[in-house]
């Protein structure tokens, strides 16, 4: 295997292609592997962070007059976006997911969804194989057991696919403070899904805007 480091290993947002795959009821339903709601908040952060950057994203559902539609917090956060609905369970084998990608002329794919075993580790380790760098975001994916999750993990790191949450993600696309491009936009996107270091976070800003007491006089 050829081991993934280096600078240039690192994803880049204007490299990135974000794809994210069945986040709905009926798949929401039998998530065993994480809490339900970690994963519609992780999905929802890793969307909005996508849009910060700029990161063409990618809706796809399967059967949803069946399954149901993908979750309302995702798709609000690109309300003008058609969803790609398919019937094939490999996301991959559907070419109009696969045009759509394409047409981004990015290569650095991203993949999140529901099942890791099934849905997810079918498109990734296809896509992987024909040449594209892909990335599962393990967080805002879950499978129908923990054991589920892991293994279709263990199968597609052998398969040479990288690894990262959806924060770590988040970080990698800023990669420095100083772009303030992006960063104003991406405290604002964080601060609602990174619980604690986000109260902290809202708690220094109302200190740094909280006037000191006068005590003269």
């Amino acid at each position: 295997m050829t081991f993934r480091n280096g600078l240039d290993s690192l994803l880049r947002p204007e490299d990135s292609v974000l794809v994210l795959i069945d986040h709905q009821p009926y798949q929401l339903a039998n998530l065993n592997s994480h809490d339900p709601q970690a994963v519609v908040n992780n999905t929802t952060a890793l969307a909005k962070v996508a849009k910060v950057f700029g990161v063409p994203t990618i809706l796809t559902s399967v059967i949803a007059d069946r399954g149901g539609l993908i979750f309302p917090h995702i798709t609000e956060v690109f309300p003008d976006q058609k969803v790609i609905d398919r019937t094939s369970i490999n996301t991959w084998e559907d070419q109009t997911v696969v045009d759509a990608v394409k047409e981004t002329g990015r290569k650095q794919l991203v993949i999140a969804g529901l099942w890791t075993e099934i849905c997810v580790a079918m498109p990734a380790i296809q896509a992987a194989g024909e040449g594209w760098d892909v990335t599962v975001i393990t967080d805002a994916s879950g499978g129908t057991s923990v054991e589920a999750h892991e293994v279709a993990i263990q199968r597609m790191i052998a398969a040479g696919i990288n690894m990262m949450t959806w924060l770590a993600l988040a970080s990698e696309w800023q990669r420095d403070w100083a772009r303030a491009e992006t960063a104003l936009d991406l405290n604002d996107a964080l601060k609602y899904h990174i619980g604690g270091s986000a109260i902290a976070y809202l708690w220094e800003q109302q200190l740094l805007n909280t006037p000191v007491p006068n005590e003269t006089g």
